[in-house]
């Protein structure tokens, strides 16, 4: 497996989203880049040139075959996201593979049962999570600041000037929808501020054929909580999250990526509205996941709770679609 202090990658496919990681496994100080596989071999080899992979191959099977090869990043359609990962963890390889985790909880409970029975570590690959201003975020929430905690707020969309043609994510059969696309992030933040599952949620749509163009949803908790959210393919770039308690509120404007990279920064108002801001350190998120993946690899000791957080994820995703196609509030029960 890995050298004592690296981590050798693989990576199965060439999606967009795989030129940030493969720049972020160049970054970290603990991962090697060593091969990328497609189905096409023009293609696989042109990538690995551009992206100083050492290697390519023209099958995933083959990539998961090298001996050399200890860590695989999936970014692969959701659709695919449950074959490969398993397959994978067969082959011994630990697996980082793009949100959302898979196209519904029995999918994505399978994937993690997988790497735990083959000892392989897997994580969803939501990146701002491993950045240092999550941590300073998490130290304002658990502190007394805010008082007890009430409501999180949070948005996520962009906006196509035209919807795209051969587009997975406005296909419902490959996993697309803004909800898995980008609610996912609103979900796991709201799940991460309150640390536990909703009790109930319901949600409503517009609809493009059989995906989500647009999303809302709400969420109820225990201790007289509540969160909102809204998603969609046909607004304005927003990232923004509000956690608001009986005392405070923390402000974060940008929580899946920072507007300035150079500046990660949220806002913390207590309760006369007067506003501290907060900026914290300012590593690039990719590579902060890259090394954090990369040092539980290391360590030997793998962290499940990476895996069991995207499968509860899933599971709130999949019932806040449930109510938007039923116009019912639905229960969630977390028996997976």
């Amino acid at each position: 497996m890995s050298s004592s202090s690296c981590v050798r990658w693989g990576i199965l496919g060439t999606a967009r989203i795989a030129t940030k990681v493969a720049a972020a496994i160049h970054g970290a100080n603990n991962a090697e880049l060593v091969a990328v596989a497609s189905r096409d071999a023009d293609r696989a080899s042109l990538w690995a040139d551009g992206h100083e992979a050492k290697r390519s191959y023209d099958s995933y099977e083959a990539l998961l075959a090298a001996d050399d090869i200890d860590a695989v990043y999936i970014p692969l359609p959701p659709s695919l996201h449950r074959e490969w990962t398993i397959r994978a963890a067969e082959a011994g390889k630990h697996v980082l593979c793009e949100k959302p985790l898979a196209l519904d909880t029995s999918e994505a409970a399978e994937m993690r049962d997988a790497c735990l029975s083959h000892n392989v570590q897997l994580m969803d690959g939501v990146m701002w999570r491993h950045h240092p201003r999550a941590n300073d975020m998490l130290a304002v929430l658990t502190g007394d600041q805010l008082g007890p905690l009430r409501r999180v707020t949070s948005a996520f969309s962009f906006c196509w000037p035209e919807i795209p043609q051969n587009e997975f994510r406005l296909e419902r059969r490959y996993g697309g929808g803004s909800l898995l696309d980008l609610g996912w992030y609103c979900v796991g933040a709201t799940i991460w501020a309150f640390r536990e599952l909703p009790t109930r949620v319901w949600g409503t749509a517009r609809m493009h054929g059989d995906i989500d163009m647009h999303f809302s949803g709400q969420m109820w908790f225990g201790d007289e909580r509540s969160a909102s959210f809204d998603c969609g393919f046909d607004t304005v770039m927003r990232r923004w999250m509000e956690i608001a308690g009986t005392e405070g509120t923390l402000v974060c404007d940008d929580f899946t990526r920072p507007w300035d990279p150079e500046k990660p920064r949220f806002w913390v108002h207590d309760s006369t509205g007067e506003a501290t801001q907060i900026v914290s350190d300012t590593p690039i998120q990719e590579t902060c996941m890259i090394q954090k993946f990369s040092k539980i690899v290391l360590s030997k000791q793998l962290e499940p709770e990476w895996a069991e957080f995207a499968v509860k994820v899933q599971r709130v995703c999949e019932d806040l679609d449930r109510s938007a196609r039923t116009g019912e509030i639905v229960d969630v029960n977390f028996d997976h």
